[in-house]
């Protein structure tokens, strides 16, 4: 029985490690295949081997191998950063060059402006169709989500954000907008706002949604020929009056996106 629950709970991380980085699984079978093999006099401990394995893997490896299949990581300027460096450490934050170029003509737009593109989740580094857990979409490179712009109470642009991972601190419909949230819960959509289980704690709540902040950014992003479709919760899109035909509804299949932004390309 408890060589059946060994293996049970094996199969289950490597599951749960490659749903979550794609390549946590093949490093973890690697461990597990060394430490057997390992002169018991020189054994290390199975965790310590994965951490480095893994790190070595993700930070040396994988940007090197990505490229065979049209990928590559998000490119990091002054203006251009993880919102948290977990979506880079998990394999999260691979593009197509065409996206990184749309990323950096988007930075020379907001030049001056003292808006910065802080990414969330991007896609995986290898093969189209291999799901990004949680997302619908992100699994051919074409796909990244950006955060909201915020400001202090006092109207100046932060760098700051709302929660630790970045996604699940929603800027609600007012009381005179479309609620298209409400919309789709009563629809029977009930993952629709389940990024409000992700956020990893609440930060910075002296901060507000800058309107004139993020209608910048969006507006500089639809300048490039690139871009294929843009997401955003309707009331955000008419409060911004916003009505650019790339500037899409996502549908109730999906989740809210009034915490971040969809973009993708062509």
């Amino acid at each position: 029985m408890k060589i059946i629950l060994k293996i049970i709970s094996q199969i289950l991380l490597f599951v749960f490690l490659t749903i979550s980085t794609q390549i946590g699984g093949i490093i973890y079978l690697l461990c597990l295949i060394i430490t057997k093999k390992w002169p018991r006099n020189l054994k290390i401990k199975p965790i310590i081997l994965f951490i480095g394995l893994y790190t070595i893997s993700t930070l040396i490896i994988v940007p090197l191998i990505a490229p065979i299949f049209g990928r590559e990581r998000v490119k990091h300027t002054d203006s251009i950063k993880p919102t948290n460096y977990m979506t880079v450490f998990l394999n999260r934050n691979y593009v197509r060059p065409k996206l990184n170029e749309l990323l950096l003509q988007t930075e020379k737009e907001l030049n001056g402006s003292g808006i910065e593109i802080h990414y969330l989740d991007g896609n995986f580094p290898f093969m189209n169709k291999f799901p990004l857990f949680p997302h619908l979409s992100h699994n051919d490179g074409k796909k990244i989500d950006i955060s909201l712009i915020y400001e202090t109470k006092t109207g100046e642009i932060t760098h700051k954000q709302k929660s630790i991972s970045g996604y699940g601190v929603f800027e609600d419909p007012k009381s005179n907008e479309y609620n298209q949230i409400d919309k789709c819960l009563k629809s029977g959509y009930f993952q629709y706002d389940y990024p409000k289980y992700v956020t990893f704690g609440k930060i910075n709540k002296d901060i507000v949604f800058s309107e004139k902040g993020t209608k910048t950014l969006i507006n500089s992003i639809l300048k490039n020929k690139s871009l294929g479709k843009l997401f955003i919760e309707p009331h955000l899109k008419k409060r911004m009056n916003l009505a650019h035909d790339k500037i899409r509804y996502h549908g109730c299949r999906a989740v809210r996106h009034d915490d971040h932004i969809h973009l993708q390309l062509k």
